[in-house]
């Protein structure tokens, strides 16, 4: 066996390795896996996360077909494609979500809003920012009615809001010494390339080209506003604030197609 063939099976071995690290963090699918994920891991395939959305809204697009099959309304469809997602992940990143607005909005200081964003209760902030995700999520797919059209809304969104967490983790510091996110350190340059080459692929087939360029615009907007505001708030990201970054960046999408 060639040296150039034992690298490239050492290469697709660690493609394959880094998409199965982003399946377990990211979804809730029975993998099996040999050794614990540490944040080192997840920060090394952070590249495959767009990957792994492409997929989740893949699913989700076809329960929507499924709604659509049986003669259900649009609005009802929409809703079962979102709960299928949200079914996919474990509310992984709405969970981030109504933890860092519960936390920002309603701490006095830095420390303070840090202890209410590990809190696992819900509060105000939390539940109207997941109420008005949710219902930003399925307004916008069942506007599009059609499957077709339903499903690229979907992919286009889990990869393209996905693409921007490893660039936010790069730009960022942690905000804590402690957690998933300190332990992870800061991805790659080659994986924040790679994440946001997978991410613009996904908007540019999904939507088209002007789509593309608006939605990819608008996530770095979103990007650009997330990190300034986690900044002043607590001095750096948290998982919840990456988490949040990606349901800000969903919805973005998927307005942006309903836009269309």
């Amino acid at each position: 066996m060639t040296d150039a063939r034992l690298q490239t099976e050492a290469w697709l071995r660690g493609i394959a390795r880094d998409l199965k690290i982003g399946m377990l963090f990211s979804t809730r699918f029975p993998l099996s896996h040999a050794a614990p994920i540490g944040g080192a891991d997840i920060a090394r395939a952070s590249w495959g996360l767009p990957v792994i959305g492409a997929l989740i809204g893949l699913l989700g697009a076809l329960v929507y077909w499924l709604a659509f099959h049986f003669d259900l309304p649009p609005l009802v469809g929409a809703a079962l494609a979102v709960a299928a997602t949200l079914a996919i992940t474990g509310c992984l990143h709405e969970d981030g979500l109504a933890d860092t607005f519960d936390g920002f909005g309603g701490g006095a200081g830095r420390e303070r809003k840090l202890e209410i964003m590990r809190d696992s209760r819900i509060g105000t902030y939390g539940a109207c920012a997941l109420t008005l995700s949710l219902l930003l999520r399925v307004g916008a797919l069942a506007s599009l009615a059609a499957p077709g059209p339903v499903a690229l809304a979907l992919i286009a969104a889990h990869a393209g809001a996905r693409a921007t967490m490893p660039l936010f983790l790069s730009l960022v510091p942690p905000a804590r010494t402690d957690g998933l996110s300190a332990d992870a350190g800061r991805p790659s340059p080659a994986s924040v390339a790679v994440a946001a080459l997978l991410g613009f692929i996904a908007l540019l087939w999904s939507l088209g080209a002007a789509g593309a360029v608006i939605a990819f615009l608008l996530l770095l907007v979103v990007l650009g506003v997330v990190r300034r505001l986690c900044l002043r708030q607590i001095g750096g990201q948290t998982g919840d604030v990456a988490g949040a970054l990606e349901q800000i960046g969903e919805i973005a999408v998927l307005l942006t197609a309903a836009a269309g």
